[in-house]
């Protein structure tokens, strides 16, 4: 199966990824119980490989390389742990040079060209993380899927799911389902994605 990149998020009812600045996926506001990051971890360990951009890099590389070997935390935060630091991945950053964690740092003027090309050289789902990474990607038809969580909440404020598209985006629901406390997983394609080579 070609590549396709999916943007995987929670998100408010109102479509807020943040409440305050630099809550970085960590707000009061998620509902994110054991069944539902049992779900996040079997969706992670089914990608081929995982992009993301630098503020949603950095947040995760601060907590799950040391989360998989922490006793303390539960199995199911100790497993994604280990599925985000073994996991392949690229960093689209302008002022990052390295990273660790088997990841490759990807930057320079055309970002969104070498993506295109990975999508084109991958195999399978490639899991994006960050609202300007997906928002370009969504620019420049590469952005096949939205994976969203959505809890039982509205913001009013926040960081939105995407940075302003430019024209409206068709969307094919491709599954559903409900987890603890109110929360739901929705599924789409989006219409007129570019194909894949």
């Amino acid at each position: 199966m070609p590549g396709r990149f999916v943007y995987w998020m929670n998100v408010s009812l109102d479509l807020r990824i943040e409440h305050a600045h630099g809550e970085q996926g960590g707000g009061s506001w998620m509902r994110i119980g054991e069944s539902l990051h049992r779900e996040f971890n079997s969706r992670a360990r089914a990608l081929s490989l995982m992009v993301q951009g630098r503020t949603i890099y950095e947040t995760m590389e601060r907590f799950w390389p040391a989360a998989r070997d922490d006793d303390a935390l539960p199995d199911h935060l100790r497993e994604y742990g280990e599925i985000w630091t073994s996991m392949p991945k690229v960093l689209v950053s302008r002022t990052r040079t390295s990273a660790g964690y088997d990841t490759r740092v990807l930057g320079g003027a055309d970002a969104v060209g070498a993506l295109a090309d990975l999508r084109s050289q991958t195999e399978g789902d490639i899991g994006v993380g960050g609202a300007t990474l997906a928002t370009a990607l969504l620019r420049a038809g590469l952005l096949d899927e939205l994976l969203l969580f959505t809890h039982p909440v509205i913001l009013g404020a926040g960081r939105p799911l995407f940075d302003g598209p430019d024209v409206p985006v068709e969307l094919d629901l491709l599954e559903q389902a409900r987890f603890d406390q109110g929360v739901t997983l929705h599924r789409y394609a989006v219409r007129n994605a570019r194909p894949g080579s």
